[in-house]
């Protein structure tokens, strides 16, 4: 059975997840009376932790705003997910000083944590890789914003790194966008942030063929007996940039265009377009312009035309016609408003 004092930091921990809390539901999570409830909150109160009553039907108890932070109690879940966010907002570029604000919280929490805990943290640092960079360019549809991904399930992210740091295959279900559930064996090649959104990729053991699936759609995640062997060439961020440039969208675009491969990247980067790099014929530089074919699939083809335009490189739309009309039109619409008086 739970000491008091345990009762009183868990009312404590109930307090700071939000909201009023009745003396009746706090009754219940703590397993005591309504007057208990009241004996620890003014325990609480005399350790200058600012609790306020609140009267009426719906009355109860919440933590008041005060003067200095309270003291704050983290779940395994909770301390994972603030851990993620720091190290992610300073992957991510978002923090620049030699020593953050970001660097001292985590290691203040990092020293709090269970042993067995900071062991699985550690493992997951090591499988983690992330595609944006400091300086990264914007996609073409939307201007640059760093996202820190949303922090997944704890158990699910803490057992595949697991298996991606150890080398074992993973038995897991997944729900893929369309609703459909099925039972997967992967061999975890890495977990990679992208886009805002936390994804692993790595093979599919009942097809033979490398993945990506979101972590957030997995579940019941199971390390299996056995290992397999790392794949050699691209690390786990570029693959996912990859598949995400080669996946099945509605329109399959392919396009022709000059320029060097640095002036389409600033505009179609390796997440958007795959760039048919060709070697630089004898004598030539690499940063001489020459045709370049460029590939993509999307959803939508509405965007793209404001893309080529600000290329400003001849370029020609090999497919597909709609592409061709959309270029068409916009180039209508600039002719007859830049002729307006």
């Amino acid at each position: 059975m739970p000491r008091p004092t345990g009762r009183v930091l868990t009312l404590l921990e109930l307090l700071q997840s939000g909201g009023t809390r009745t003396v009746a539901e706090l009754a219940d999570r703590l397993g005591v009376e309504g007057r208990t409830v009241r004996r620890y909150v003014g325990q609480l109160i005399d350790l200058d932790v600012p609790v306020e009553s609140v009267r009426g039907r719906y009355g109860g108890y919440r933590l008041a705003p005060g003067y200095r932070l309270p003291p704050l109690m983290l779940s395994d879940d909770e301390a994972l997910a603030v851990l993620l966010g720091l190290v992610a907002g300073r992957r991510a570029g978002l923090t620049t000083a030699e020593r953050t604000a970001s660097e001292t919280a985590s290691a203040k929490i990092r020293r709090v944590l269970p042993r067995h805990i900071a062991r699985r943290f550690d493992t997951l640092l090591e499988a983690l890789d992330f595609t944006e960079r400091p300086g990264d360019d914007a996609t073409p549809d939307t201007p640059h914003v760093t996202r820190i991904p949303d922090t997944p399930d704890a158990e699910v992210l803490l057992t595949v790194a697991d298996a991606v740091r150890h080398r074992r295959p993973v038995a897991l279900r997944y729900t893929d966008r369309d609703g459909r559930r099925s039972e997967r064996t992967l061999h975890p090649y890495g977990i990679v942030a992208h886009g805002g959104r936390w994804y692993v990729t790595g093979k599919d053991a009942g097809i033979s063929e490398d993945r990506v699936f979101r972590l957030d759609r997995i579940t019941a995640p199971r390390t299996l007996p056995g290992t397999f062997e790392a794949p050699s060439g691209p690390g786990p961020a570029q693959r996912v940039l990859s598949a995400f440039a080669t996946a099945e969208y509605r329109h399959a675009v392919t396009l022709r265009i000059q320029g060097t491969v640095g002036e389409i990247r600033a505009h179609l980067p390796v997440s958007v377009a795959r760039v048919e790099e060709y070697g630089p014929v004898a004598g030539e530089e690499p940063a001489t312009e020459r045709w370049l074919r460029v590939e993509l699939r999307v959803e939508r083809l509405d965007w793209l035309p404001l893309v080529l335009a600000s290329l400003d490189r001849p370029f020609v739309i090999e497919r597909p016609d709609a592409l061709r009309d959309l270029v068409i039109a916009l180039a209508d619409r600039l002719m007859t408003h830049a002729r307006r008086a």
